[in-house]
């Protein structure tokens, strides 16, 4: 397979906030609007279109992309939790290589704002002895916290920071939910939610749509389109977490390491990252799982700077990641696509990353707590 069979022809998002509203239909059509305008391309181009969701409904696709244009061609709905939208990613890509089109649409929506307390993650009536004795996404992710402290040392300011990091970022980004910057004492002060998580350091249930138009490399090249190139995509599953057996590589480790192998390249390669930040501890495992640092360090890396703008890393989350720009789960993994994408084209504006060319989109989908992960989705992009 060569290195590079598809592009990115264009992508497009609604601001991540709270505008229920709004509705799905409105959300969609804002974005996948503004996924044709950067592309070029007109309705009547798109083949096929894959669209995530995972509290949308039944026939969420079909109900938001009927004004578009779109009707009468394949319309594939993708449920894969945080991981929807860059699930709807991968399958756009392949039915590109299986020669199903040539050009096909991404797009993710959600509307969660209006919910109230940690979301479910079960549909109603269904059980889970985990989540009954009282488990839910901002607790699990607290344990991985707590084990964090307890095996490597991870201090509560090291948590703080990436928050700190994440919010001074978004300040650029005329996406993001949150624009204002926090100091790590008011991290730490905000109300308790999962200690030693704090309300900060959790993102925020937001509402948006997000849009990735892809297509072969033929059809680029009639068309004089200006891609970012995919050099590798990779999608893993979680493995049982409740077995004697020996610990594998978590799905985040194992789908980092599928796609640098198959893009030939290595995490020194990197220039800007989108990592799965739903929690701040999730930021700091999923800097470790995709190798740009040692397991255990990512509180000392982030906390030092590393990451920043002028460290000695790749940027990672410049966009203010999804604690500060939001999580609409089935749109957050391709807004994350989006915003590696402006800045391999240079139009990231003030929160450019000089010089980008090699990016990375870290995605993380988890509900089912009997295994480490639902979903983990990791792509490496390149600038034409």
């Amino acid at each position: 397979m060569s290195e590079r069979e598809i592009a990115i022809a264009g992508v497009g998002m609604t601001r991540f906030t709270r505008q229920a509203d709004r509705g799905h239909r409105d959300l969609v059509e804002e974005a996948v609007t503004a996924a044709l305008t950067h592309s070029g391309l007109a309705p009547s181009d798109i083949q096929a279109t894959f669209c995530a969701s995972v509290a949308g409904g039944a026939a969420i696709g079909q109900r938001t992309l009927k004004n578009l244009g779109l009707a009468g061609r394949p319309i594939v709905n993708v449920e894969n939790a945080c991981a929807s939208g860059s699930t709807a990613l991968i399958e756009a890509q392949a039915w590109l290589l299986a020669g199903f089109c040539d050009v096909a649409l991404a797009v993710g929506v959600e509307i969660l704002s209006a919910s109230r307390g940690p979301l479910a993650v079960r549909t109603p009536g269904e059980t889970s002895w985990i989540f009954e004795t009282g488990l839910n996404l901002p607790g699990w992710y607290a344990l991985k916290a707590s084990r964090h402290m307890n095996e490597h040392g991870l201090t509560l300011e090291q948590l703080a920071s990436v928050v700190v990091k994440n919010r001074r970022l978004a300040t650029l980004n005329p996406y993001a939910h949150f624009r204002s910057e926090v100091t790590a004492e008011e991290v730490l002060g905000s109300p308790m939610i999962a200690s030693p998580l704090t309300l900060y350091q959790c993102c925020p249930k937001v509402d948006g749509a997000a849009a990735v138009i892809v297509c072969t490399a033929d059809f680029a090249a009639r068309h004089g389109l200006t891609p970012v190139w995919v050099r590798a995509r990779a999608l893993t599953s979680g493995t049982q977490v409740f077995t004697d057996a020996p610990e594998p590589a978590d799905g985040a480790h194992r789908a980092a390491a599928l796609a640098y192998e198959r893009a030939g390249l290595g995490p020194e390669d990197l220039d800007v990252a989108e990592c799965h930040d739903a929690f701040s501890i999730g930021e700091i495992l999923y800097t470790e799982a995709l190798g740009l640092c040692a397991d255990g360090d990512g509180g000392r890396y982030i906390a030092e700077g590393s990451t920043s703008p002028g460290g000695k890393g790749p940027v990672v989350n410049p966009s203010g990641g999804l604690l500060s720009r939001g999580h609409p789960l089935g749109a957050s993994g391709l807004g994350q696509v989006a915003e590696v994408v402006w800045h391999l084209r240079g139009e990231a504006g003030s929160r450019q990353v000089p010089e980008a060319r090699i990016g990375a989109v870290h995605t993380m989908g988890g509900s089912e707590f009997e295994l480490d992960s639902n979903a983990c989705s990791v792509h490496i992009l390149e600038r034409a």
